[in-house]
């Protein structure tokens, strides 16, 4: 049974500070307020080539949070948020997850804090707006960003209009929610079988590195098991890059990457060493446009190649 945050509204009046409750995991990465200001909030999801929006004048204060904790899903992370937004009193205008929002195009048109202070799934992430009408004119608007990797669980919350000096709070004294998915829920066998290659889009790399994050991967788990299953099978771990810099680092960079998830299958999997290589290929076989942030993200990636059996 999935176990709630611990919602907590201590709202004396329509003017006192909302206090919002995250889980006791929760680590404040990022602060960026400024004031004066004007933040776009979203009010609708993306149609007819834009997300509708609503300008708000005032203090703009944004934080993202990271909790770590493998295989939460945005939902159960927005819902006890959510609670709390209605219960103190604000209007809920805008509730979509990722395809409904409007997926990549929703995401790059909406205000969110750079990486890695707070990371953008997306195909996992729900958003949410509220406001605070007064004599029918917005006073206050609140947005919600949350969206989940493999290992974590990332939170934006942005106010703006005309707040109290104190404006939102957060308090980490919830409790942290049952994790009830893994890895993307993707099956790689039949991935590798049916297209010839799959993504580990759940992999972590320090930024600029080669050097693979602690884990642990649902998704080396999910291929090494395929491997143990299939031992006629042969596969190439590809790195992929996106087109800053040049061509030669990437490939090296790319290739690097490679290597270190192939290690990460010998040392922690036991996989077979001669059934799996190792390549790079820089930023030759893009499969978003690298002209923009999103074709640049989703560019970055090491892909696992079915070569076939020994």
């Amino acid at each position: 049974m999935i176990r709630a945050f611990a919602v907590l509204c201590l709202l004396a009046s329509q003017a006192a500070a909302l206090e919002l409750t995250l889980p006791t995991a929760a680590r404040e990465t990022v602060t960026r307020n400024t004031a004066p200001d004007i933040y776009a909030a979203p009010m609708g999801v993306f149609q007819n080539g834009r997300v509708p929006t609503l300008a708000v004048e005032g203090d703009v204060r944004r934080t993202a949070w990271r909790i770590t904790s493998p295989g939460l899903t945005p939902l159960q992370v927005m819902r006890p948020l959510r609670e709390q937004l209605v219960a103190a009193g604000l209007e809920l205008v805008l509730d979509c997850a990722a395809a409904v929002c409007g997926g990549f195009d929703f995401r790059f048109a909406t205000e969110t804090l750079p990486g890695p202070n707070m990371y953008v799934n997306i195909r996992r992430y729900h958003f949410v707006t509220a406001v605070r009408r007064e004599d029918n004119r917005v006073v206050q608007a609140i947005t919600v960003l949350t969206s989940t990797s493999a290992t974590a669980a990332f939170v934006q919350i942005i106010q703006a209009g005309e707040t109290r000096p104190e404006g939102v709070s957060v308090r980490t004294t919830a409790e942290l929610p049952v994790s009830t998915q893994t890895f993307a829920q993707i099956d790689i066998a039949q991935q590798l079988q049916e297209r010839g290659h799959v993504v580990l889009d759940d992999l972590d790399f320090a930024t600029g590195s080669s050097d693979l994050g602690p884990g642990p991967f649902a998704s080396l788990t999910r291929l090494a098991a395929v491997l143990a299953a299939q031992p006629a099978i042969r596969i190439a771990l590809v790195g992929h890059t996106d087109s800053v810099g040049g061509l030669d680092g990437n490939i090296a960079i790319s290739r690097q990457r490679a290597q270190s998830v192939r290690d990460r299958l010998l040392s922690v999997h036991n996989a077979d060493a001669s059934r799996i290589d190792a390549e790079g290929m820089g930023y030759l076989a893009p499969r978003a446009n690298n002209l923009t942030p999103v074709g640049r993200e989703q560019n970055r990636r090491v892909e696992a190649i079915l070569l076939g059996g020994n």
